[in-house]
């Protein structure tokens, strides 16, 4: 009998569904704990260019994103997202724990699942296939692939 599932969450509509399956592999009384995995954009400059042309090695004037208030607000809108999620779990009587941590996904999911020992991970796939599964990786492909417990993997609907 299942004690406890983590499940992983991205703000999708389609990773929401593994919600309502995670609700029927555990019972109410038991843990599930809610991870969000905040992957900020990489750090870079974008540089200002005059309309006319300056000369070889002149100062170029740049206009720098601050990446720390982008990452923090972010962190910010994981946390909120995940609280709002809990609720509804909390009434049908499981109890929740919520996790937003930075990173890369597959690594921090499968990590959290080791460091908090659950009995499985319930994950929803987006179903890519070919070229963007190549090119984009697929996080429940290797999640899959590293985890050290069951993966419950819940497909795309087919019917959208």
């Amino acid at each position: 009998m299942l004690k406890h599932i983590l499940l992983p969450l991205d703000g999708s509509e389609l990773a929401e569904k593994a919600i309502e399956y995670a609700m029927t592999v555990i019972s109410p009384g038991n843990q599930i704990t809610l991870l969000m995995v905040v992957d900020p954009p990489e750090q870079l400059s974008y540089n200002l260019y005059a309309l006319e042309p300056t000369a070889v090695g002149a100062p170029v004037s740049e206009a720098a994103i601050d990446y720390q208030s982008v990452s923090d607000e972010m962190m910010r809108g994981a946390r909120a997202y995940l609280d709002s999620k809990s609720k509804a779990l909390q009434q049908a009587g499981y109890k929740v724990n919520t996790l937003a941590e930075y990173g890369a996904p597959a690594e921090v999911i499968v990590e959290t699942a080791e460091k908090l020992n659950v009995d499985t991970i319930v994950i929803s796939t987006h179903g890519r296939s070919g070229l963007s599964r190549w090119i984009l990786g697929s996080v429940t492909s290797k999640v899959i692939s590293a985890a050290s417990c069951p993966v419950y993997v819940i497909p795309p609907d087919r019917n959208h």
